[in-house]
């Protein structure tokens, strides 16, 4: 089963991420669907089913009071190499941390893993970033120009409160994926 741990979005801030998606610079490439926007807060990529049941059990151990946090930029990972612009959450990480922490030890491989890919769940996240992936790029006419009109985007305020996160599954089909909560995890202390 393919899985990440994510946070949900709410309907009302989707409709504003929808607003900015329609200001991303012309571009070859796909926006993200509106079912399909989340914050991924670990991908832990094919796990054994087997496995699936103590990966729930750890999820289930993580004490973490709920939060605030605020979609407050875009941005893209590389000037040279434009592949995703995201929206970058606030106040995720030290909760992403603890879910690390959980999983610390449970997959005894170590996979290798593409460059361009998230660390899997073998490894302990090095380079987190609580990032909204809104646009993945093909490709892009003049990048300066794109840049240069992407940072024009005006984020408004767009707060919402955190108090649960899911362990989903990625089905992948001929249009795309789709994904399935498996269990979700209630913040609390």
């Amino acid at each position: 089963m393919r899985t990440f741990i994510s946070i949900e979005i709410p309907e009302n801030v989707k409709d504003e991420i929808i607003k900015i998606q329609k200001q991303i610079p012309e571009f070859k490439g796909k926006l993200t669907e509106p079912e399909n926007l989340h914050l991924t807060l670990k991908f832990l990529g094919e796990v054994d089913e087997n496995k699936i049941e103590e990966v729930k059990e750890r999820l289930r151990e993580v004490k973490y009071a709920p939060f605030e946090t605020e979609i407050d930029s875009i941005g893209i990972f590389s000037e040279k190499f434009i592949r995703i612009v995201w929206l970058h959450l606030k106040n995720c990480n030290e909760l992403q941390e603890q879910i690390d922490e959980r999983l610390k030890g449970l997959f005894e491989k170590v996979h290798s893993v593409p460059f361009h890919s998230p660390l899997t769940s073998q490894m302990k996240e090095k380079r987190f970033m609580s990032h909204l992936t809104i646009a993945r790029v093909k490709s892009i006419r003049d990048k300066k120009e794109f840049i240069k009109n992407l940072y024009k985007i005006i984020i408004p305020k767009m707060k919402f409160y955190v108090d649960k996160f899911y362990l989903k599954k990625s089905v992948l089909t001929s249009k795309g994926s789709i994904y399935e909560n498996v269990e979700s995890y209630r913040l609390k202390i």
